[in-house]
């Protein structure tokens, strides 16, 4: 197989693919891409219909054996587009139950599988390195132009390491950690696209899977992610208790910067629920948390959040409790970022807007909105069009003002376009 992430990332850009082309490539990327192999160059897996339970992947696995079942039927189901997902909504018990199971499923379960197909090292570095470009290519372009092949690998080349698979205890652990932070990027794609119940499901299972593996610190990111769902979808006390479970994981893993991240979680719900008083005393123990960290000796998955990340959060809390004048100020830290996060740096620029109109900046505000907007432009998120919302309904009071006038028009235009995408 000469077909490394590079290779894939060059057909996405639109380049032709030398034959013979591998099967797996072909089949994940050709429907979203529009483009057609010659079948006789391609394998592809037969399939086989099936009835599939509607509450699938929305209850918390409690054996290894269990959770790929599940994982890899969820995979399937949304490979094929089942309306029972695409209509499903967040489910506040599911969440609930995921933690309760979380924090009470025994450790020391065995990872070891006698398949007919051997899993080693390599399979398991692929996964991964397949995660890292996905992973780019969303933090630039948004959920919607790459979710599909997303879950076209996870169903047509991880299933079968999880189902067929022959690995030892060290193997096995490794590829339900890397099979994990798979499907948390799957779910937290359908997030960004707004499918909240879809997204709870993957998170569910990627929680699972992490589970399984015994790998804490990955299990308080994904807590961390359906606490960031929770306040996001007006759920703020269930958002706190998710993040206080991620607070568990983090201490559970000595990573302090995912300590950080779940108390500025904690924060963001206490804020939202009009608490300042213990929104400030969770800020304050994820600056003390931040402080601590040694990035290098931590998980590459946690490397996103950083000291623009941390600034942003808290300028979320702060505006949601009307302190507009300190909002801004960690707002314009925040812009201090990496520029591989396109769609961060759009969101980031729509809280600085929002914070400006608080304080009654006007024109500044209007300048970064349109900023905002022109990134909007090339990410297809739901999210994105929520923050061009958010901003338009935050500036239609002062629609009488010409330039005013021109970003909300210009906000529209977003709106309409994403809802087209």
């Amino acid at each position: 197989m000469r077909y490394d992430h590079g290779s894939v990332l060059r057909w996405i850009g639109g380049r032709r693919l030398r034959e013979p082309v591998p099967g797996p490539p072909a089949e994940v990327f050709s429907p979203g891409l529009g483009r057609r192999v010659p079948a006789e160059h391609i394998a592809l897996p037969r399939e086989t219909g099936g009835t599939v339970p509607p509450h699938l992947g929305q209850e918390f696995p409690h054996s290894w054996e269990e959770g790929v079942a599940s994982v890899t039927a969820l995979w399937r189901a949304d490979v094929e587009r089942r309306r029972f997902l695409l209509d499903s909504t967040f489910a506040l018990g599911a969440g609930s139950a995921g933690v309760v199971n979380w924090l009470t499923k025994p450790e020391g379960e065995r990872l070891s599988a006698e398949g007919p197909r051997r899993v080693g090292v390599a399979d398991v570095a692929a996964i991964r390195e397949v995660t890292r470009s996905f992973g780019e290519l969303d933090n630039r372009f948004g959920g919607g132009s790459i979710r599909g092949p997303v879950v076209r690998y996870l169903h047509t080349a991880v299933t079968p390491l999880l189902r067929d698979g022959a690995y030892g205890e060290a193997t096995g652990r490794a590829l339900a950690t890397a099979a994990a932070e798979l499907t948390r990027l799957a779910g937290w794609m359908a997030y960004d696209l707004e499918q909240h119940g879809l997204a709870q499901r993957y998170l569910i299972q990627a929680l699972g899977l992490a589970r399984s593996a015994g790998d804490h610190g990955l299990a308080g990111e994904i807590l961390a992610g359906m606490s960031h769902q929770a306040v996001y979808v007006g759920h703020p006390r269930h958002g706190l208790e998710l993040a206080r479970a991620a607070i568990a994981a983090a201490k559970r893993s000595g990573i302090h910067t995912l300590t950080a991240e779940a108390r500025v979680l904690e924060a963001h719900a206490h804020a939202t629920l009009g608490d300042g008083v213990s929104c400030a005393a969770s800020l304050h123990e994820a600056e003390t948390a931040f402080d601590r960290r040694s990035p290098k000796e931590e998980p590459a998955w946690i490397g996103y959040f950083d000291e623009a990340y941390l600034s942003a959060k808290a300028a979320h809390c702060l505006r949601d409790l009307g302190d507009g004048a300190r909002a801004v100020r960690h707002a314009r830290r925040s812009l201090l970022m990496d520029g591989r996060y396109v769609r961060g740096k759009m969101f980031n620029l729509s809280l600085l807007a929002s914070a400006l109109i608080q304080e009654g900046e006007l024109e500044e505000a209007c300048t970064t909105a349109e900023a905002a907007l022109a990134l909007a432009g090339g990410i297809q998120s739901a999210r994105t069009r929520s923050y061009a919302a958010d901003m338009r309904r935050r500036l239609e009071p002062y629609a009488a003002e010409p330039r005013v006038a021109r970003v909300l028009d210009s906000a529209a235009l977003v709106s309409r376009h994403e809802a087209l995408v």
